[in-house]
């Protein structure tokens, strides 16, 4: 009876699941009905569903229109173009009123059978809870990725080094709060959660098969998901960079002493243009680079400054009783 009338009196529920959505017509439903059924189990009655179509070339939007018909907390929204999947997790959020939201993917590989398991740290001094699989099953590429992604995040985002990121997560209400006054373009969700708590933790569990299909990750997607961690949340790389170009010039000038030493003591030998060549494809190399790193940032104030949109939305639907 309390989280009822605390539904009816602030708009509240117990749990929001945000499920961004790409070509998973023939997945996503199976996703739902297992919420549906582990929520049932749980004795969790007042939840909701957020499904974002990233503008899927399927039609996963029907399917959750036709979901919705049948259970009206399964709430529905449809992006007018493909933001990416976390801009399709942050519009979830910013739409969501649990007071406990769970990220998980529209595939089936979430172990939706350890819900309990995963949001039970939250009631015992936690904010946010990530599972943690012993082996993921995906390809050797995703992998490495994974993994060099994990470096990135120890390095730039301040993630603990013991803590793995996961598909399958859940936040307190006041985390989901935080995400959602991040108004940048590049929304980078790993960054909002660990920027808004120290207070994380992993849960083991087993990944499960993908439903059907493969990963919908391309390479071009998972390079500007490792820039917008790059640069999104840290100016560890402009520092980074400065250390780079410092360290350059100094092997440049004891070279250069080095070279004017030599043939001080050796007269006979030949100056070649070889090494100093070398030398300017190096440090012409790391200018380069150096300015692509300040063109970066500054490109993403640009953009920020012209209030480009995270998302757009197209449509939405059970939605209207939202606060």
């Amino acid at each position: 009876m309390m989280r009822q009338t605390a539904k009816k009196e602030n708009g509240m529920c117990e749990l929001s699941f945000i499920i961004p959505c790409y070509r998973s017509e023939n997945t996503v439903g199976a996703v739902v009905d297992e919420i549906v059924k582990e929520c049932g189990t749980l004795n969790i009655s007042d939840y909701e569903i957020i499904a974002v179509d990233d503008c899927s070339p399927d039609n996963v939007y029907e399917k959750l229109k036709s979901l919705g018909q049948d259970n009206p907390s399964v709430r529905a929204i449809r992006f007018a173009k493909n933001f990416g999947q976390h801009a399709g997790m942050i519009a979830g959020v910013q739409h969501s009123r649990g007071n406990i939201c769970v990220f998980l993917d529209d595939d089936g590989q979430c172990p939706l059978d350890r819900l309990g398991d995963l949001i039970a740290p939250l009631y015992n001094g936690y904010d946010v809870s990530i599972s943690e699989y012993g082996k993921k099953k995906q390809s050797l590429f995703k992998n490495i990725g994974s993994v060099f992604n994990g470096i990135v995040a120890n390095l730039l985002i301040d993630k603990p080094k013991d803590i793995q990121m996961g598909n399958f997560m859940a936040f307190k209400r006041f985390v989901a709060d935080e995400i959602s006054k991040y108004k940048g373009p590049y929304p980078y969700i790993s960054g909002l959660l660990f920027r808004s708590s120290a207070k994380v933790i992993n849960v083991p569990m087993e990944e499960r098969e993908r439903s059907s299909g493969g990963t919908t990750y391309t390479f071009r997607k998972l390079v500007a998901l490792w820039s917008d961690s790059f640069t999104a949340f840290s100016i560890k790389p402009l520092r980074m960079a400065t250390i780079a170009g410092s360290c350059a010039a100094v092997i440049g000038l004891l070279l250069t002493v080095v070279t004017i030493i030599r043939k001080l003591m050796y007269p006979a030998i030949p100056v070649g243009w070889s090494s100093m060549i070398a030398v300017m494809l190096v440090m012409g190399g790391l200018i380069l680079f150096v300015l692509g790193i300040v063109g970066e940032y500054v490109g993403r104030i640009y953009m920020s400054i012209n209030e480009t949109p995270q998302y757009v939305i197209a449509e939405m639907n059970n939605m209207d009783e939202m606060p």
